[in-house]
């Protein structure tokens, strides 16, 4: 049996669920008996069923003998569900298949000790590399106490997001927006600047892929000098919406966002900026795990210079703006090469006419590569 392509459908499932479990874990989950496919599983929204308890539904009595392929080990502790390891172990699963161990410290191997005791064998490390990736947010959240941060950009060929005069729709082309959207609704929550929502007037919500469920809208502006009747605003009913702002806030724009529905989130500023890695630790522990930052410019660079971007997912399109255009990326301040932030580049995909890359930092957190 070809334990690498099992745990390759569960973590294709564990995926469908990104953006939609925080703060638990994006788990997928296939029972194999006999070589054959007899329940599925990923975890559902919000969180709860697991996807082992999802799965064990679906195979119902198929599951005794089976073998259980799961991204991430099985639960051991009572939560507000009994234990998936026990659930899997009342099922008469035979083998368990995970592609890592579980870092909360509530588990940390405890899963795999309640299979064995049972008399459960366990093989560890398919697919481990993609389920470290998967699961990145979930760990950085327990052992750096802040969110997965992806990076998005869009720029023409010369790195530039607008000509000098600010416009700036559309550099690139209807497929690679589409994968935009995509790629909102595999995180937690979109991240902008004051600057970006003032200019763009931006409504941050996924479109066109059939979606109900919509990421958290995240702004950072210390004054909340945002926008009357914005489309954030516009859409509240539809999209939750996160205020970071300085503790000097005027209580008549305190009163407008609150009133309306939005969460306002006090920050600490220092040097005329909001503390970013005060603020993600904030946002970790109200459960945030993944989020995409989508500029602008100032922020990124911000991000950046404080090594807090873990990846970046670029969209070039075949345009030259040129030097008098907006750079993608504000300010660094670097004089030397040996300075500056290294990426690694991971898949290059053609959408449309645009390309789009994957690159991950070089120097991953421990909590990711271990």
């Amino acid at each position: 049996m070809s334990h690498d392509r099992f745990m390759a459908l569960a973590l294709a499932l564990g995926r469908r669920a990104q953006g939609r479990t925080w703060p638990n874990p994006a788990v997928g989950c296939v029972l194999v008996r006999d070589g054959q496919i007899v329940g599925r599983g990923w975890t559902a929204d919000g969180g709860r069923p697991h996807a082992e308890i999802r799965a064990l539904a679906q195979a119902g009595g198929k599951a005794r003998g089976a073998t259980a392929y799961v991204t991430l080990e099985p639960c051991s502790h009572h939560g507000k569900t009994p234990p998936c390891a026990q659930a899997l172990i009342d099922a008469g699963i035979a083998e368990v298949v995970a592609a890592i161990g579980d870092r909360d410290p509530r588990v940390n191997g405890a899963g795999f000790a309640m299979l064995r005791a049972a008399g459960i064998s366990i093989t560890t490390g398919v697919r481990a590399e993609e389920a470290r990736h998967d699961h990145a947010g979930f760990f950085l959240r327990i052992t750096e106490h802040r969110p997965f941060i992806t990076l998005k950009l869009a720029n023409s060929f010369d790195g530039r997001i607008a000509t000098a005069s600010g416009e700036s729709q559309w550099i690139t082309q209807a497929p690679a927006r589409r994968a935009v959207h995509a790629l909102r609704a595999r995180h937690d929550a979109i991240m902008i600047g004051g600057g970006t929502a003032r200019h763009d007037d931006p409504t941050l919500t996924v479109r066109d892929l059939g979606i109900a469920h919509q990421p958290v809208r995240l702004i950072l502006a210390k004054d909340l000098n945002l926008p009357d009747n914005s489309a954030l605003e516009q859409t509240l009913d539809s999209a939750p919406v996160w205020l970071c702002h300085s503790g000097g806030l005027s209580e008549k724009r305190r009163m407008h966002w609150q009133k309306i529905g939005a969460e306002l989130i006090e920050c600490r500023v220092q040097d005329d900026e909001i503390v970013l890695s005060e603020t993600l630790k904030d946002l970790a522990s109200r459960g945030l795990t993944r989020v995409l930052c989508e500029g602008g410019g100032r922020l990124a660079a911000s991000l950046i210079k404080e090594n807090l971007v873990d990846e970046i997912v670029g969209f070039q399109a075949g345009m030259i703006i040129g030097a008098e255009g907006q750079p993608a990326i504000g300010p660094m301040e670097i004089e030397h090469l040996q300075n500056a932030n290294r990426y690694e580049l991971v898949t290059t995909t053609a959408v449309g006419p645009d390309v789009m890359n994957l690159w991950r930092r070089k120097d991953e957190p421990s909590s990711i590569i271990n």
